[in-house]
């Protein structure tokens, strides 16, 4: 997600100056410096070990934590003045050109980074020239993420027709907004005025959005921890039972399960958590002849009717083709 993604960068980027001039700072200190949680600090720093001053290896920080403070050790190495190669800076301008391109980008932002990006390219030379035969073109709900973008900011709440999958069906509701995120694909996580609750929303499967002049007002909540992905299934969640063939042996890597067991087969026996159970017919018709839900029983006979009445569709179609 674009804003996210900036926002990350900056934070990071200030992280490094931030933590060389206070060595030993305390993990809590920092965090409410950049406003972010612990768990997402430690996130950063969890990556900044793995980035330098190039992308040749060689000249890694090194910072260290005990969960409580954090130590920053080589600050005379950083301190050194930044000089790219030719393929560095055509790397640099071809993703900073594309996100400038990216609809749900914050204007201020745009200006900012293609102002960037012009003193980079006059530092650059010749490099400058050989990124601008290159393009990236990045996927994006564009006028959705730019609206929910907006609420945010302005704290206004949204009108929605939303796909629900785990029902088949296009609802209406108004909503007011609390984050965007991405974990694989763009999410809104808002208040739910129709079901006064939390809900998280896909952005792709937002059919129309409007922004309303009513103020958003959700609840105070305390905020998920993503880190262990987007599911997370609770103790007290129902249990539905999968078994797959060879061919279905990804469902186990792809889905967060209580237990898989071996089948003599060479496939599966796969026992998923999820709260609504409803939702895993699609796996099913995914699978195909590569595996079923055994149980619970009404469930197992859903998906199975569900198949039936895909396969008669289909004939169908194909009878009146061959007509």
């Amino acid at each position: 997600m674009a804003a996210n993604a900036i926002d990350q960068t900056r934070r990071m980027l200030s992280l490094v100056t931030y933590l060389r001039e206070r060595p030993g700072a305390h993990v809590s200190d920092v965090a409410r410096a950049f406003g972010i949680t612990e768990d997402e600090l430690i996130s950063d720093l969890d990556v900044l070990p793995m980035c330098g001053t190039s992308f040749r290896g060689g000249d890694l920080l090194d910072i260290d934590t005990d969960g409580d403070r954090i130590w920053w050790h080589n600050p005379d190495d950083v301190a050194e003045p930044l000089r790219l190669a030719a393929d560095e800076a055509t790397a640099l301008l071809v993703a900073a050109r594309a996100v400038a391109t990216l609809p749900g980008l914050r204007e201020s932002d745009r200006q900012a980074l293609l102002r960037a990006t012009a003193k980079l390219e006059a530092a650059a030379g010749e490099a400058a020239g050989a990124s601008s035969r290159l393009s990236v073109t990045f996927e994006s709900e564009g006028g959705v993420f730019a609206d929910v973008d907006r609420a945010i900011s302005e704290r206004r709440r949204l009108w929605l027709r939303y796909y629900s999958p785990a029902r088949d069906e296009l609802t209406e509701r108004e909503v007011d907004p609390i984050r965007l995120f991405a974990v694989g694909h763009t999410y809104m996580e808002a208040w739910c005025r129709l079901s006064e609750a939390r809900r998280t929303f896909r952005l792709d499967r937002v059919a129309e959005i409007k922004l309303l002049d009513a103020p958003a007002a959700p609840p105070e909540l305390e905020l998920r921890d993503l880190s262990a992905g987007l599911v997370q299934p609770s103790a007290d969640d129902p249990e539905v039972e999968v078994e797959v063939g060879p061919g279905g042996r990804w469902v186990a890597e792809y889905y967060p399960h209580d237990s898989a067991e071996e089948l003599p087969d060479g496939g599966l026996r796969i026992t998923i958590r999820t709260p609504a159970p409803a939702s895993l017919r699609r796996l099913a018709l995914r699978l195909g002849r590569d595996g079923r839900i055994t149980s619970p029983r009404d469930l197992a006979e859903n998906a199975r009717r569900a198949a039936r009445e895909a396969l008669a569709a289909y004939d169908s179609d194909d009878a009146q083709r061959q007509d």
